[in-house]
């Protein structure tokens, strides 16, 4: 349990969780992973038998692996010191352990949520927004994907090198497992009011911001990827549809103008799909995320030569057109010119070169990343 000033309930949430012991004849330990008390929580737990781990770096995540590193047993299971999970029904996390599960999950959405001990963003937007991000970037088929109360293999846990110290460290555990294909269960478990007088540890904007900061961070294919393919995509789509001239669609012209909105999505689509690249061989060359079948093949395809010289070729199109239009104007003696469409000429010329310049220094990021470490 991580604890931080929990001495009104940290007594009882140590009763419970020692009588589920006794209850399921197991050998097992109770872990208080203080993080820093000064209401006596530390004394609480000596008193009713459990050890207390001292972590002075503070956060909840670093609180729970530093608790976990400390963990004798076999299989952990991690829930908060405020008397809002039930700690006497831990017999379902150990039997699908036991089982082979690496990590268990408990779902409060399926278990039960007793009035009062959810807010209400948190129980019908936080949580299942998030739930569903986890579920669409990950696959991971778990109803409630910030549940507390949880049960793992303490030694397929520590192997993912879990790295965050804040609430967030509940999303990467079950993102690291999902990545390194574990074996994740979910058993339904109750959430009832916590018996704390004083306000919760989590903030709700910041604390789910971080969780989804953290998602997305973690799959760089939605941060960056896909809406890169759509901007690329739509603006090569608009420039070639409006590159010969004016289009009337439904009574609504689209003219120059559309055409420099194309031009600068496809710039842009371009810029996110080389982050996509980027942060893909960083995230994987540091183990934060393991290596694509889908992908490797193509990744590793992109070397540095290759993605200069084909910088270089669209920079030089771009430049070829650019010349042109600067010898258009000096033919007028460089007068007044046809702006309609010496300038779509140009912005096409310029957005080539600046695709080109992206992709050149992006390859020397991506090489500057990939250069081994001892």
């Amino acid at each position: 349990m991580p604890c931080l000033n929990e001495a009104e309930t940290l007594a009882i949430c140590i009763r419970k969780a020692q009588a589920a012991i006794d209850a399921a004849g197991i050998a097992g330990e109770i872990v208080i992973a203080d993080n820093g008390s000064t209401d006596g929580s530390q004394h609480i737990a000596e008193e009713e038998g459990a050890r207390v781990v001292h972590i002075e770096c503070k956060g909840y995540g670093s609180a729970l692996i530093g608790g976990i590193s400390a963990a004798r047993g076999r299989y952990v299971i991690m829930g908060d010191a405020d008397d809002s999970y039930d700690f006497s029904s831990l017999r379902p996390f150990i039997e699908r352990l036991r089982k082979g599960a690496d990590l268990v999950m408990g779902n409060r959405f399926r278990g039960g949520i007793a009035p009062g001990a959810m807010p209400f963003l948190h129980r019908y937007l936080g949580n299942p927004v998030l739930s569903w991000l986890g579920r669409l970037f990950f696959r991971i088929k778990a109803g409630d994907f910030h549940c507390g109360l949880r049960g793992f293999n303490r030694e397929r846990i520590l192997a993912l090198n879990l790295r965050t110290t804040g609430m967030e460290f509940a999303s990467e555990m079950v993102v690291r497992a999902s990545l390194e294909h574990y074996t994740i269960a979910e058993v339904p478990t109750t959430l009832s009011p916590d018996g704390r007088s004083r306000a919760p540890h989590l903030r709700t904007w910041r604390d789910g911001w971080r969780h989804l900061s953290f998602l997305l961070m973690y799959s760089p294919r939605w941060l960056f990827l896909y809406p890169g393919l759509v901007l690329l995509i739509g603006g090569i789509v608009g420039a070639i549809v409006l590159a010969p001239g004016p289009v009337m669609i439904a009574g609504v012209g689209f003219d120059l103008h559309t055409f420099l909105v194309a031009s600068i999505c496809a710039l842009l689509g371009t810029q996110c799909i080389t982050f996509a690249v980027i942060s893909r061989k960083f995230a994987t060359a540091h183990g934060l995320i393991p290596r694509s079948k889908r992908f490797s093949g193509l990744l590793r395809a992109m070397t540095l030569e290759r993605m200069v010289v084909g910088g270089a070729l669209i920079a030089f199109v771009g430049l070829l057109g650019f010349l042109r239009c600067f010898g258009l104007w000096a033919s007028t003696g460089f007068g007044p010119l046809e702006y309609a469409s010496m300038l779509r000429l140009l912005i096409l010329s310029l957005t080539a070169i600046a695709i080109g310049i992206q992709l050149v220094f992006a390859a020397f990021l991506s090489a500057i990343i990939e250069i081994p470490t001892r």
